[in-house]
């Protein structure tokens, strides 16, 4: 396999080369190389987002490059706002300083990017790359606390619909599975399980529309939840845990005031983690008074987060996830779990 590696400075290609070059060919590359990609190239970037010119230089970069599938971005592992300027650039996946072997090697190995069988890739959905760009912009915007534009989220909530409509929900966890990577993976995985959901339910196009917007919007609170916690590969800790449930009243403080947001939404996104029995988070609904659009979205997103790809754990089966959410007596609605079936095991 052969990775193109855009450095900033030469300095930054010795420790990369030292780790991929026993297994890939690396190839080292400045902004004026000539684009001439193939399929199976991937291009590694290592570049300092801080700077804006750095950001810039990129962003004309990977314009004239035209769609790549595989761009595999160097970030500070401590700076959550750079994995976000990332994804904004279209990441297919984030490399954390300082370098570790064996995660280089996985995440290779997690976005699939050895030569298919048949040698022929498909090709990756446009809806996707714009749709994980603009959750990036969303997360990026409430961490520099600025206001968010409800226009992009629901334009990646329609391009959400279309893919999933036109290609079906299996074509949608696979691409999203192959070229995504932690929060912005579930985010996309639940919005696509969500809409696939609401059509198979045989909803009108607006509350299609309706649900799938409180699917897109419905993880932004963790946008300031420190990445040690969103991406720590074990159990979270009582106090990890207490931070890590702040999320839904996070995203709900920074939706409140959007202009023109449906309070069903903001009571989605509040509400998504609450369960019939009162068990839930974070203030302890019992069923009376949780909505149907909740209790569809909380199947959605326990389901997409079973079936998630890690670099530390296999991915779940969509049988299995689907017989975890069947024994959740008592939490989950069972006319909807039974109903999600169908969604579940869809070939």
């Amino acid at each position: 396999m052969l990775i193109h590696l855009l450095a900033e400075t030469p300095s930054k290609v010795a420790p990369i080369r030292a780790i991929v070059e026993p297994v890939h060919r690396l190839v080292p590359i400045d902004t004026n190389h000539k684009q001439n990609f193939t399929p199976d190239d991937v291009l590694m970037i290592d570049f300092d987002l801080r700077s804006e010119t750095s950001v810039a230089r990129v962003r004309e970069f990977l314009r004239k490059a035209g769609k790549l599938r595989h761009k595999i971005f160097v970030v500070d592992k401590k700076s959550h706002s750079l994995i976000v300027q990332a994804h904004a650039l279209e990441a297919t996946g984030t490399i954390t300083r300082p370098l570790d072997r064996d995660e280089v090697l996985s995440r290779l190995s997690l976005f699939d990017i050895a030569t298919p069988r048949n040698g022929r890739h498909e090709p990756l959905s446009t809806d996707l790359g714009n749709s994980a760009a603009i959750f990036a912009s969303l997360f990026s915007t409430i961490l520099n606390g600025g206001p968010i534009e409800l226009a992009d989220a629901k334009r990646a909530t329609e391009q959400i619909i279309n893919s999933v409509s036109q290609r079906g929900l299996t074509a949608w966890l696979d691409d999203v599975r192959k070229h995504h990577e932690g929060t912005f993976q579930h985010c996309l995985l639940v919005s696509g399980v969500a809409t696939s959901f609401a059509i198979n339910l045989g909803f009108s196009s607006a509350d299609v529309y309706r649900l799938g917007l409180a699917a897109t919007l419905h993880d932004v609170g963790k946008a300031t939840i420190p990445l040690a916690i969103l991406d720590k590969p074990a159990r979270l800790d009582a106090e990890e845990e207490r931070i890590m449930r702040q999320h839904p009243a996070l995203g709900f403080e920074a939706l409140k005031s959007v202009p023109g947001i449906d309070p069903e939404i903001l009571d989605a996104v509040r509400h998504h983690h609450e369960f019939l029995d009162g068990s839930g988070y974070p203030d302890a609904l019992r069923a009376p008074v949780i909505a149907d659009i909740v209790r569809l979205l909380t199947i959605s997103d326990i389901f997409a987060a079973l079936i998630e790809a890690r670099p530390y754990k296999a991915t779940m089966s969509r049988e299995k996830a689907y017989d975890i959410l069947s024994e959740m007596g008592g939490k989950l609605e069972p006319a909807l779990v039974r109903a999600f079936k169908s969604i579940a095991l869809a070939a």
